[in-house]
């Protein structure tokens, strides 16, 4: 089995506070349907992948929580102190938009082991390439920040732990989550040996990151904001007109793909036109990259996608092709959400936006 898949059920019971999708309950918003970001999209694509036999193809298991050291290579005491205090007590919201029930501090320390598990697998040659299916995801935490619905920043406390036991120095993360990865941004910014990739919806969230000119240490930030309604030729164009080259400038020892779902044409927090097949795709390229330039060291994350029907089948895709599996799950909005993508002259004008950004980075 090539691929290492790890997952805990105890991630699915992290619980967060009253909301009314992403407002606080009270005044004139009425209670009623908690946060987006529920434990059912990820159950449902672990429970796809057992109904269709793909679970049984990969190498699936769970993963020690991160370490309170493993912790504090990215957040700081203070933080960390008031999180688990919190945690033990009933509950509660530090940040903005990242409510959690108690146990909330254990909870996301086992998310983050999960995504720890995930790249230790591959630089350590126990499996070509892995996924996690973290939960609470981690890309919006900043260091003493939560934010997001994203409680610890997973991807940032796995880099840390791995470059401190001398398992990688160079990498790169890849965000294809819809909104910017500005907690992962915030974190590497001054760290040349980490190139940060963050393709997002523009002014989606937040609304005060993502722009184009953030280009941290050395111009290893980059930032892809993409306006609304942007399908799967666009993305595959940014892929092979920036992302690729990025890469290979870069040439990093592991690449991180920060895998969120809510570009999925169905996500209610999002405004992008992906399908499951945008998805394999855009998980080949990224598995063409890791082969060509690090011995196909690949990791991905998981991250967000808030549509319950549709981040299954995007999922299922994506581990299908990092698996090589025989089992499948066709996306059955695929041809719905195919025969809706925008039009040509819509493409083309994106095509010369992108190309504009490829030349203001240097690629």
């Amino acid at each position: 089995m090539r691929t290492a898949f790890f997952h805990d059920e105890r991630c699915f019971w992290h619980g967060g506070g009253n909301y009314a999708l992403t407002l606080p309950v009270g005044g004139l918003v009425q209670p009623g349907g908690g946060l987006p970001e529920s434990p059912e999209t990820k159950r449902r694509l672990l429970n796809l992948m057992r109904v269709t036999g793909l679970l049984a193809e990969v190498d699936a298991g769970s993963a020690p929580a991160a370490t309170r050291e493993d912790l504090a290579r990215v957040h700081p005491d203070r933080y960390l102190d008031a999180f688990k205090a919190a945690s033990d007590r009933s509950g509660g919201e530090l940040g903005l938009r990242a409510p959690f029930g108690p146990g909330g501090y254990e909870i996301a320390a086992l998310s983050a082991g999960l995504a720890k598990a995930a790249l230790f697998a591959v630089l350590e040659g126990r499996a070509e390439n892995a996924y996690a299916l973290s939960r609470p995801p981690g890309h919006h935490c900043l260091p003493d920040w939560p934010n997001g619905f994203c409680l610890l920043n997973n991807i940032a406390i796995a880099i840390r732990a791995a470059q401190a036991a001398g398992l990688v120095q160079r990498i790169a993360v890849v965000d294809w989550d819809v909104h910017h990865g500005n907690g992962t941004e915030a974190i590497f910014l001054d760290d040349p040996r980490v190139l940060t990739l963050s393709i997002h919806q523009e002014f989606n969230y937040p609304l005060d990151t993502g722009g184009v000119l953030t280009r941290g240490a050395e111009g290893a930030n980059i930032n892809v904001p993409l306006p609304p309604g942007c399908g799967e030729e666009s993305y595959l164009e940014v892929w092979d007109r920036i992302v690729a080259p990025a890469l290979a400038r870069h040439a990093p020892e592991a690449i991180v793909i920060a895998c969120g779902f809510d570009a999925s044409a169905m996500d209610p927090l999002g405004r992008m036109l992906l399908r499951g097949e945008s998805y394999r795709a855009l998980t080949h390229r990224a598995m063409a990259a890791a082969g060509a330039l690090c011995g196909g060291r690949l990791a991905l994350v998981h991250e967000g996608g808030y549509s319950e029907v549709h981040v299954p089948f995007c999922g299922h895709a994506v581990i299908e092709a990092l698996s090589g599996a025989s089992a499948s799950a066709p996306d059955p909005l695929g041809a719905t959400i195919g025969a809706r993508q925008p039009g040509a002259r819509w493409v083309a004008g994106v095509s010369d936006y992108i190309g504009a950004l490829a030349a203001e980075f240097g690629l």
